[in-house]
């Protein structure tokens, strides 16, 4: 394990993981006259004419911002704008070294929902994409679904589409380990916020319909105003019966067949284990400590086990998700990441383990096929949509 001192040591001596590399050497006025003055006013009013080609002519056409508030920093909670900017910027750099991605770090203050989004909105411009990151729920559920709805280029929350496009990928292929059809597991997701709600919605689409949802209140229900709306619309939709309102986790547990875990440590039992159904699947994700210790789980008759960490077996990693994603993206011009692309995805991401064991069910965060593979499959997607639109017509 790295100590803290070198890790601070590594940060300091750089000023952060990043820097602007130019694409073009100015060395003489010619070079001047190209890059910048005069050269720049054609470009200009060319763009004010026709203000999509910016995309063309100008960085805006390959930069990603990625934006935080710091409200919801995976395993460290609310720290601010200013501790957030570190876990993004690391992302940045992720999206460069593993995608060829130009990212750019943005920590914004926390301000309402409306001010955030005008924020995005005003600036939005200058990028051809929007990655949002570690932003409490409910308030990056309205943010996405404004910024969404109002900007022509691509919005994607991480921590919700990224890392339910990774749950589903190693669900997939944990129940071809089980022997199971994916369609017909028992599913548990125990934590209900962001990456949580947007898994069960993924997993609902992909066609898993037996849900129990549990959060801090136990069981969510329709009607069980603790929650906010957004949780209380999905379990409308997937018929969660009010008579389990109140039910907490190790209530549901009988007869489970997979268990999610999107919230925190050791709140799973070993007993919880054994009374689910035959061969268990185990997603413990909660970083840096799991809702129940791998070896633990394994004693009580878990199959297939994962958590969120690289020091176990089957790491459920967003890194397998966004840079191969947008790489994607950029490379077909879609403008949305709606829940059909994410299947996509999570199918194409699935198909990089090519023969699934109870120790591999997601390929590793440096497989070198999963940036291609996910990129490829975002392209492909956008050439079927284009030909059914051209059928259509």
């Amino acid at each position: 394990m790295t100590d803290n001192s070198e890790i601070l040591k590594v940060h300091e001596s750089h000023t952060g993981v990043l820097d602007i590399q130019s694409d073009l050497g100015v060395h003489n006025k010619t070079d001047l006259g190209k890059a910048y003055t005069p050269g720049v006013a054609v470009l200009s009013k060319l763009i004010a004419k026709h203000p999509e080609l910016k995309n063309k002519y100008t960085v805006s056409g390959k930069l990603v911002a990625l934006i935080t508030d710091g409200s919801a920093v995976l395993g460290l909670g609310n720290i601010g704008p200013a501790g957030g900017l570190p876990v993004i910027e690391g992302k940045a750099l992720l999206y460069k070294d593993l995608a060829g991605i130009n990212a750019i770090p943005i920590a914004v203050n926390q301000v309402s929902t409306d001010e955030i989004v005008k924020t995005i909105q005003n600036m939005s411009q200058s990028f051809a994409g929007i990655h949002l990151e570690d932003i409490a729920a409910p308030k990056c559920f309205e943010i996405e679904e404004a910024l969404s709805q109002s900007l022509n280029i691509p919005v994607y929350h991480d921590d919700q589409e990224g890392t339910a496009i990774v749950v589903l990928a190693g669900l997939i292929n944990a129940a071809k380990v089980v022997g199971k059809q994916l369609s017909d597991l028992r599913v548990v997701i125990n934590g209900v916020g962001a990456s949580g709600l947007a898994t069960a919605k993924l997993l609902y689409a992909a066609g898993i319909k037996q849900l129990t949802l549990v959060d801090i209140y136990g069981v969510v229900t329709a009607n069980d105003m603790r929650y906010n709306q957004y949780q209380r619309d999905f379990a409308a939709q997937i018929e969660a019966s009010d008579a389990q309102k109140g039910l907490k986790l190790s209530d549901v547990m009988d007869g489970q067949d997979a268990f999610i875990g999107l919230s925190d440590q050791h709140l799973l039992s070993g007993d919880d284990v054994q009374r689910m159904a035959a061969d268990p699947i185990v997603f413990a994700l909660a970083n840096p400590i799991p809702e129940i210790e791998p070896e633990v789980a394994a004693q009580a008759g878990a199959k297939v086990i994962a958590t969120g960490s690289s020091q176990h077996p089957n790491q459920v990693n967003n890194i397998l998700s966004f840079p191969g994603l947008f790489k994607g993206l950029l490379a077909s011009g879609i403008k949305h990441v709606d829940a059909k692309l994410q299947l996509v995805v999570a199918k194409a991401l699935a198909s990089v383990v090519e023969t699934p064991t109870a120790e591999e069910v997601v390929p590793g965060v440096f497989n070198t096929q999963v940036v291609e593979t996910v990129s490829q499959a975002v392209v492909d997607y956008a050439d079927d949509q284009k030909k059914e639109l051209m059928t259509e017509v």
